[in-house]
């Protein structure tokens, strides 16, 4: 299961092929107290004979999202550097090792009384092949933190000599701990690892779906790149604080980028995300805010699994609000084969990945607890322009793989020399603010079978789509209210369209017949509407006919 980043961490290779080539490339700055290099002498790890010389652990640089902007600005004019490598038992780890290394929460940073954050290291090895440095901040001055085999606990580690009290050259993520749900005990927050991954959760929630620094050229024919956070700059929190400001380089073949994050812990988490770019390449096509999840089977899409559960998956939806007021709900679905839609937009008000389906009965998995799995939204902060969401559906037969990515696609420059800044806000939560309309009827499921009457022999090829909405003004009509229905399809054609109130319940029902060519992707939509008013969201599905 994926419940965890120690169990199972949030991995790129878990997008679009089986194991991507990640991008692990550390810029030199020479000249500059931006970023820093941490690569004092260790046994653990081969150097680049170019690397700078490190300052003394005591010493303090000048730190500022602006000094680490400036740098990241001049490495995009140069080449990116070779990889540190890392030697010795940390080479040898395999999974199973790896799996067993816990970091001693007694050695945990910022353990002092009244501070709200506690900040702790996943281990370097195994697929985590490349150090991460951590730095941290007080009055603008930054020192390296430092991490050692003496911080992790290794008592069921077998076979495996470990040096002790040895210094590391980085590690490979970390995490951050806060009561979130308990006074008195320091619950998981957020997770850094692997690549520019990172989860977070809200209140009652476990981990599910990630979010990414960038995405660049995901499911196109030249390939994805994986950008990867190389550093991090963590300002100390202080006594009572409430939020947590941390800092990264992004580095990659293509593009630097200097990030800010603003986490504030709560029964929805938010975390404020600056991203400056700043392009070495051309890029084709650029993913701002990414979203990557998992969805194997359940609701409108059952899948043929033999599986007693009933549904698996972190998201089910994407929803995309408009600054028009119209929210587009698109159920996901595990494709046969590579698919894609987009939406276009002008700066949307927000889009993410929903989990709106809360009962355990829906799910039945005691251990997963799908139904805890939090929602994650975007909200852009500033004018975005033009441009389009973007939703990839990726054929998937295991629930430990991410198949889902969304993204925001600018409608800007991305040739190489381009500076590019992005803000905005991300949500993490059972039922964070835009997760659905406000004041429309929300679509509670929608369910896919045979055309025709249910439960006669007939010959058609039609494909049923039932699409169920509650809520706002349409809960409220009578079932003889003048509801009408709204529909589109490209590559299809709906044959009939029925709407009407379930008896007894505040439910109404849309059913619709839809017909399309074998081998096409019919892309559907379907709204309520009715005394001068849009009653419903809007549904939207990608039929992909065999």
């Amino acid at each position: 299961m994926r419940n965890h980043p120690t169990l199972t961490p949030a991995m790129p290779g878990n997008s679009l092929q089986a194991r991507p080539s990640r991008r692990r490339f550390l810029t030199s700055l020479a000249g500059s107290v931006a970023v820093p290099a941490l690569l004092g002498a260790s046994p653990l790890i081969a150097q680049d004979a170019a690397a700078p010389t490190p300052p003394p652990e005591d010493a303090g640089s000048p730190f500022s999202f602006d000094l680490l902007s400036e740098g990241m600005a001049r490495a995009a004019m140069s080449p990116p550097r070779n990889p540190e490598v890392i030697e010795g038992f940390l080479a040898d780890l395999d999974y199973d090792g790896y799996q067993r290394i816990r970091f001693d929460p007694e050695r945990a940073r910022w353990r002092e009384p009244d501070v709200g954050f506690r900040l702790s290291a996943f281990h370097l090895g195994w697929l985590f092949e490349t150090p991460v440095h951590l730095f941290e901040v007080v009055d603008g001055q930054s020192r390296p933190m430092t991490f050692g085999t003496q911080d992790f606990d290794y008592s069921s580690l077998e076979s495996v000599e470990i040096p002790a009290d040895t210094p590391m050259p980085g590690v490979a993520g970390f995490r951050l701990n806060t009561p979130l749900n308990r006074a008195d005990i320091f619950d998981e927050l957020v997770a850094f690892l692997g690549a520019s991954y990172f989860r977070a959760l809200g209140r009652g929630t476990l981990y599910g779906l990630s979010a990414r620094g960038l995405a660049v050229n995901t499911g196109l024919a030249a390939g994805e790149e994986f950008p990867r956070f190389s550093d991090f700059w963590l300002e100390r929190p202080q006594p009572g604080a409430e939020t947590l400001t941390l800092y990264a380089a992004l580095e990659s073949q293509s593009v630097t980028g200097a990030y800010r994050f603003i986490i504030r812990p709560g029964t929805d988490t938010q975390i404020d995300v600056t991203a400056r770019l700043y392009l070495r390449n051309d890029i084709e096509q650029l993913g701002i805010a990414p979203l990557t999840s998992m969805f194997l089977y359940g609701g409108a899409d059952a899948g043929e699994f033999d599986d007693f559960r009933p549904a698996v998956h972190d998201s089910e939806a994407l929803v995309l609000t408009t600054r028009a007021g119209a929210t587009i709900y698109r159920p996901l679905n595990n494709p046969p084969r590579l698919a894609s839609s987009y939406f276009g937009a002008m700066s949307p008000k927000s889009f993410g990945l929903v989990q709106r389906t809360r009962d355990f009965s829906e799910y039945l998995d005691a251990e997963a607890h799908y139904e805890k799995r939090p929602t994650l939204m975007v909200e852009p902060l500033g004018d975005w322009g033009e441009g389009s969401v973007r939703l990839v559906e990726i054929p998937s037969k295991l629930e430990a793989n991410d198949n889902i990515v969304a993204y925001w696609i600018p409608d800007v420059d991305t040739t190489a020399g381009a500076a590019l800044e992005f803000s905005y806000r991300l949500s993490w939560g059972l039922a964070p603010e835009g997760d659905g309309s406000v004041d429309r009827a929300r679509v509670v499921r929608t369910r896919v079978g045979k055309g025709g009457v249910s439960g006669m022999e007939q010959d058609t090829d039609r494909r049923k789509f039932v699409i169920d909405f509650e809520g706002g003004l349409l809960g409220e009509l009578p079932g003889d209210a003048e509801v009408e229905v709204q529909t589109t399809a490209v590559r299809g054609e709906i044959a009939e369209a029925v709407v009407s109130r379930i008896s007894g319940t505040n439910t109404w029902r849309l059913v619709l017949e839809v017909e399309a060519p074998g081998g096409t992707a019919a892309e559907l939509s379907a709204e309520l509407i009715g005394y001068g008013h849009t009653l419903t969201e809007t549904w939207t599905y990608q039929w992909v006919k065999e």
